[in-house]
């Protein structure tokens, strides 16, 4: 009999069985979110690998890369680089992406800055408080700390 097969009549005798308990007899599990939340890391690190690579490159309104980016540009270029279409302007990324708290941010995720509902830029969380960003016109893609609280976090998956 296959580890499969054994896991159902395993957990039909015990009721129910702990995760553990199942691995200790070499049986398979599935966690849920588990296998999502890889991907979303894995595509998460390598936009941010390739935010990272365009340092210094020129900012140009409604510029897609590769050589010149506005704001939301950057981040379209770098998920699209990783396997991941975002749409074009930072609001409408912040539309697609899931929102979570300051506390559950990780590297790769997007950072927007607000005015009240409007969301005006966005970058990439690089972490420590700072992100990679094609900051405006007569600057270059950057490393810099985030200078405000006005900001929502969304991860793209």
């Amino acid at each position: 009999m296959t580890a499969p097969n054994r896991v159902p009549s395993l957990m039909a005798r015990a009721g129910t069985a702990s995760a553990l308990t199942l691995a200790a007899v070499g049986g398979s599990i599935a966690v849920p979110g588990l296998a999502t939340d890889a991907s979303a890391a894995a595509l998460a690190t390598k936009a941010l690998q390739v935010a990272a690579s365009k340092k210094g490159s020129p900012y140009q309104y409604g510029a897609t890369g590769p050589r010149r980016f506005d704001c939301s540009g950057l981040t379209l270029y770098s998920f699209k680089k990783a396997g991941k279409t975002l749409p074009r302007t930072a609001a409408q990324q912040y539309n697609k992406t899931h929102h979570i708290s300051s506390g559950q941010r990780k590297a790769g995720d997007l950072v927007f800055f607000h005015s009240g509902s409007y969301v005006y830029h966005v970058g990439i969380y690089a972490g420590h408080g700072k992100i990679w960003h094609a900051p405006r016109t007569g600057d270059v893609v950057r490393l810099q700390k985030i200078w405000t609280n006005s900001v929502w976090y969304g991860r793209v998956s």
